[in-house]
């Protein structure tokens, strides 16, 4: 059972502390991270991807956040391709298309600069197709 939830299914006042320090994220295991969102912005998903098989076994921050940055940057695609189909359907679909591009530049600098300092982040808007 959760330790943050009593027998009842109600909160505990307080989470419970597992007594272990917080582990410490290496320089490089930022720089990895960061730099798996930003080859999200140059390389679609194959930067993440390729960052994200050669290190996830060895680098838990950098399994984390090469999936959190693949996993938007095929949600990203996805959009894209349904913008380019509402092009000819309905005509908005280029207004549809650079709304996904700032948002995903947006959001890539945002996820750049949590990763450098060692934060957890997790983009807003994602399909968590990588698990």
């Amino acid at each position: 059972m959760d330790d943050n939830f009593q027998a009842g299914g109600q909160p505990n006042p307080e989470p419970v502390d597992s007594g272990q320090p917080a582990v410490a994220i290496s320089q490089d295991s930022k720089n990895m991270g960061m730099l798996c969102h930003l080859l999200g912005l140059l390389t679609s998903f194959l930067g993440p991807l390729i960052i994200w098989i050669i290190k996830k076994d060895s680098d838990a921050f950098v399994d984390e956040q090469g999936k959190e940055a693949l996993n938007f940057q095929i949600t990203v695609l996805i959009a894209m391709i349904a913008s380019g189909i509402l092009v000819p359907v309905c005509g908005i679909g280029g207004l549809t298309a650079l709304v996904v591009l700032i948002g995903n530049l947006v959001l890539s600098i945002m996820a750049c600069v949590a990763a450098s300092k060692g934060e957890h982040y997790r983009y807003p808007v994602c399909l968590r197709l990588v698990k």
